[in-house]
């Protein structure tokens, strides 16, 4: 009774193709679930409304937040929903209209599609990186500029935005703090966007200068090393209009300006002002091709950021840059506020800021977090060299799903786990995939005589209500067998509504449907 398969079996289970056509028209026909719905099984487990708080909390565990400038609609038509009803719940038809706008993202969202699948044990992660840093008790805050000198050392925040905007934050994130050198890539890419690469490197170099970076040296063709010392950021600086590129990068989230800083420094570019969150998004549009993740918008050419990302891995980190590129492996720019730019491309950018610095100008907890970072996670350049050591991937889902897929889900229907089971529906699973001997989880289900798995295998994912096994037995033959009389009826009434039609079509498009749905987004 309890489905058994050894490996040589599973091996014999062959992927299904998708066609997005069939599912489409199927969907529009009402035999497939519509997304909205399978949403809200998932989230209401079993319930028949959905608690505003349980909702926003649940979609903060993926990593999204209620204020994603994407979520606008959604969030909005909440709030005027909740104020129609007495208890704060929406049922399903209230559900449906409050995300049916947003329905895309926050599918994508709840089935783990997004580059960090399982972001709350990353994030946990994030947080013991932190708090192993925050030990650390060297360094000295800059003093030579008054403004910074005030930063009490023990001030220590990390902030995270992926490329798909999820965030995560942990310490003295919303302090805000000025960029200081921490600006001069995110300069440089906006001179590269305005005016090509061609024309600014007619006037700055592209190589590391062996120098200190605020010495004000040439290079043998009479132009600043690079753009990242104090001499290339100056002419950058006047090939460029900033403060519109800097809150289109940061996603319209905070950027300011610290006017004292500015009549010290005379230098209004290292006078901006920013958050631990603020610049982990601009991080992030930079490990995004130029896209911010937060709004969609194209802030960056291509080209622009390519550049950038070169430069901060080979002379970001002052005269660390050597070690940095060697150990982390990740384009980065440092300031002496104390703030660590760190972009890992295609993944997420990240924004360390601790005042005290070593004596290279660069942030004690900074380095420490992102060595410690790179040294738990693949993510140095050449991390994914073929016979290198494994380390763990955040970009994958935990095991071989592909495999376990089927072990999930006829599990799931033994043991009567109807929450696992709306899990496996809304991450597009196909509720209908068989094991060797060609039986379903709506076989395990009747045999075992759990009505709620077997009412919701027909009613919310619409499987075939009439598959059968090698030996030809059906799940009403096996519910039948046992004597579960109540799962008897349930089946009979879906038996007598399904023709021998979609019978056959079952046998052929409708297999693996509900495991494609990515294909409509």
């Amino acid at each position: 009774r309890l489905w058994q398969a050894s490996t040589s079996q599973l091996q014999h289970l062959q992927p299904s193709h998708y066609n997005s056509q069939i599912v489409l028209q199927r969907r529009k026909a009402g035999i497939l679930p519509s997304l909205e719905d399978l949403l809200f099984y998932t989230i209401a487990e079993g319930q028949e409304k959905i608690p505003a708080h349980k909702f926003t909390t649940a979609l903060k565990a993926t990593g999204l937040r209620t204020g994603d400038p994407r979520l606008k609609e959604c969030m909005e038509m909440l709030k005027v929903t909740l104020k129609t009803t007495s208890d704060g719940a929406l049922d399903r038809h209230l559900f449906k209209k409050c995300v049916q706008s947003n329905i895309v993202l926050l599918t994508q969202a709840f089935r783990k599609k997004f580059v960090i699948p399982d972001f709350q044990p990353f994030c946990a992660h994030i947080d013991d990186l932190y708090e192993n840093a925050k030990n650390l008790s060297g360094g000295q805050v800059a003093d030579y500029i008054p403004q910074l000198a005030r930063f009490s050392p023990d001030l220590w925040a990390v902030a995270l935005c992926t490329v798909d905007g999820q965030r995560h934050t942990v310490g003295d994130t919303k302090v805000p703090f000025c960029l200081q050198s921490c600006v001069k890539p995110l300069k440089y890419a906006i001179a590269v966007h305005d005016h090509g690469t061609e024309y600014v490197h007619r006037f700055i170099g592209k190589e590391p200068s062996g120098l200190r970076f605020n010495k004000l040296f040439l290079n043998e063709d009479d132009k600043p090393h690079n753009p990242m010392v104090n001499a290339g950021a100056i002419v950058c600086t006047s090939l460029i209009k900033v403060m519109n590129f800097m809150n289109k990068l940061a996603g319209n989230e905070y950027v300011g300006f610290t006017a004292v800083l500015y009549l010290f420094s005379l230098s209004s570019l290292c006078s901006i002002e920013v958050t631990c969150e603020s610049a982990s998004v601009m991080a992030a549009t930079l490990a995004n091709g130029g896209f911010c993740p937060i709004t969609g918008e194209r802030v960056l050419s291509p080209e622009a950021v390519r550049n950038t990302l070169s430069l901060m891995h080979s002379c970001g980190m002052y005269d660390f840059s050597g070690q940095f590129a060697f150990h982390v492996g990740l384009p980065a720019k440092s300031g002496v506020a104390g703030g660590i730019l760190l972009v890992v491309p295609n993944v997420m950018g990240i924004m360390c800021w601790s005042p005290p610095l070593d004596k290279l100008g660069n942030s004690v907890r900074g380095i420490q977090f992102c060595t410690d970072l790179v040294s738990l996670c693949n993510f140095h350049n050449y991390d994914n060299l073929r016979h290198f050591a494994k380390k763990l991937d955040p970009r994958r889902e935990g095991g071989d799903q592909r495999v376990k897929s089927v072990i999930n889900l006829l599990f799931a229907a033994y043991t009567g786990d109807v929450s696992a089971l709306r899990r496996f529906a809304l991450s597009s699973m196909d509720m209908e995939q068989r094991d060797y001997d060609s039986r379903t989880a709506l076989h395990v289900a009747a045999a075992e005589g759990h009505a709620e798995v077997v009412r919701f295998l027909l009613e919310a994912c619409k499987v075939n209500p009439v598959p059968k096994d090698r030996w030809g037995n059906t799940p009403m033959d096996e519910a039948v067998h046992f004597g579960h009389h109540d799962v008897v009826t349930i089946l009979r009434d879906y038996h007598n509504q399904y023709s021998p039609q979609d019978t056959q079509d079952s046998a052929t498009d409708k297999q693996n449907a509900e495991k494609n749905l990515d294909g409509m987004l």
